[in-house]
């Protein structure tokens, strides 16, 4: 069974719907993991992050999910307005057996059309910590740029010799004004912040 010989340690079971739901399974197999995969099925949730034998669940809030899905779609519109050929692939599951790593990011996409084996970058929200290092996951499945939302902001970090390095810009996107895209991407009205930001990208242009 998929649960035997696992320790499960629970990380935020809380009621507060604001917050993202973790759970921590330590003595984990690729195997077990794969099967998690599996029993999961098609859903996007709970989502998987695998490391060395440590396996973390974690179902997103509604507050995680509405700013890891406006990142996506401003990004996409960033891209129409740029006319920049930016592959939008979603929460896909990145996992790599011989280093003992699965990743499933907020959103992910390749720079160009064609699709290669991992995004060329990945984005995350942070809105609950959790207990396994992302960063550390992502630099050993080789994936460029990962982008981190916080509270103060997005961090890019940069893949450099098999480790991150913090930025200020994104080294892929080099024209992408991060402070612009900050300034629209928490309104309450998601509609009428990507009007905002389409009209700032074009008030740019003109």
């Amino acid at each position: 069974t998929i649960l035997c010989s696992v320790n499960v340690a629970p990380l935020s079971l809380q009621t507060d719907p604001s917050a993202d739901q973790r759970a921590l399974l330590r003595d984990v197999s690729w195997k077990q993991y794969e099967l998690f995969l599996e029993a999961r099925g098609e859903s996007d949730s709970p989502r998987l992050t695998y490391l060395g034998g440590r396996l973390e669940l974690m179902t997103p809030s509604i507050e995680h999910e509405m700013r890891g899905r406006m990142i996506g779609r401003m990004l996409s519109e960033w891209a129409i307005e740029t006319d920049t050929a930016l592959t939008a692939c979603g929460s896909w599951t990145l996992r790599k057996e011989h280093s003992e790593r699965g990743l499933e990011p907020d959103e992910s996409f390749f720079l160009g059309s064609r699709r290669k084996k991992r995004p060329d970058l990945a984005s995350e929200v942070v809105w609950t910590h959790g207990g396994i290092d992302t960063l550390e996951v992502s630099a050993g499945l080789g994936v460029p740029e990962v982008w981190q939302w916080r509270k103060s902001g997005i961090e890019v970090f940069v893949l450099r010799e098999g480790s991150y390095e913090l930025r200020k810009r994104s080294v892929l996107l080099r024209d992408l004004d991060l402070e612009l895209l900050m300034k629209h991407l928490d309104a309450d009205n998601q509609h009428q912040a990507l009007l905002g930001y389409r009209r700032a990208l074009r008030k740019r242009k003109s």
